[in-house]
């Protein structure tokens, strides 16, 4: 028999379901009640404090890793079907998104160099931005890479109006462009994130068969999301974010709309 009370509900509790509370004792079931009204931690951008692993990070890591597999399959035709080509991006839209997802089957270190940067540099970002605002960032920047692409392609050159281009670089770079906002509004050193980037962006130029304007599409979303993110508001705060994405979002697609209305062919 118990001779312990709980100090909330003064329910007499067993030894194995007390819990020490600030003062006294209190019983699990008071103690979970008690957690459900209690206000989660937020970030400076208003993401929530979580503990554990960043598991949009390791979602779209995975994604990745699986479609590419199934790229490596003989006989299977997912790289054309879903890579980004400015030719069919009239007719079939959602290539500026999944060929973000899509890598170069026959050139491992493609995706293995891709995902060991977005391994370093998603978890931080996961974590101050929150999973749904991260993920959002990610999605923006990979049509913002695909739309560079576009943008900067040649309608008269068969050789750039119908490339193919796949590959999470544009949505990495995109990534990056939001790091450098978020370690100002921080504080934090942000040089050798951008001698990293001039790096790897000026690789675009040297080494063959890379599409350097993707890179540069993803680098501008992205920090313009970041922009978007950092804002130094508390007052709808959410809404603000939301907004700012979405009209990015539009930019993206007028921008889309005019080059492929304007082409000439």
């Amino acid at each position: 028999m118990s001779y312990v009370r709980c100090q909330r509900c003064e329910r007499p509790t067993c030894p194995e379901c007390q819990r020490q509370a600030a003062v006294g004792i209190q019983c699990v079931d008071c103690v979970r009640e008690q957690a459900k009204t209690v206000r989660s931690g937020r970030t400076a951008f208003g993401g929530q404090i979580r503990d554990g692993r960043p598991v949009v990070t390791f979602a779209i890591i995975g994604i990745c890793v699986v479609v590419y597999l199934l790229q490596r399959l003989p006989g299977t035709d997912i790289t054309d079907r879903f890579a980004f080509v400015p030719a069919l991006a009239d007719a079939e839209p959602y290539r500026f998104i999944t060929s973000a997802f899509l890598h170069s089957p026959g050139w491992p270190l493609h995706i293995l160099f891709n995902m060991i940067v977005l391994y370093q540099v998603g978890p931080f970002l996961e974590q101050q931005l929150g999973r749904v605002r991260y993920l959002a960032l990610y999605l923006v920047s990979a049509l913002g890479g695909s739309v560079g692409f576009l943008l900067l392609a040649n309608p008269l050159n068969p050789f750039s109006w119908g490339a193919s281009v796949v590959g999470a670089s544009g949505a990495v770079f995109g990534l990056f462009g939001a790091l450098l906002i978020v370690q100002r509004r921080l504080g934090q050193e942000s040089a050798g994130v951008i001698v990293f980037i001039v790096i790897n962006f000026a690789l675009g130029f040297v080494v063959p068969n890379v599409a350097w304007q993707g890179h540069l599409g993803g680098l501008i979303t992205g920090a313009a999301v970041g922009l978007v993110m950092a804002a130094p508001v508390k007052q709808h705060r959410t809404a603000i974010q939301i907004a700012g994405t979405l009209a990015i979002v539009a930019v993206l697609v007028v921008l889309s709309v005019w080059k492929l209305s304007t082409a000439v062919f």
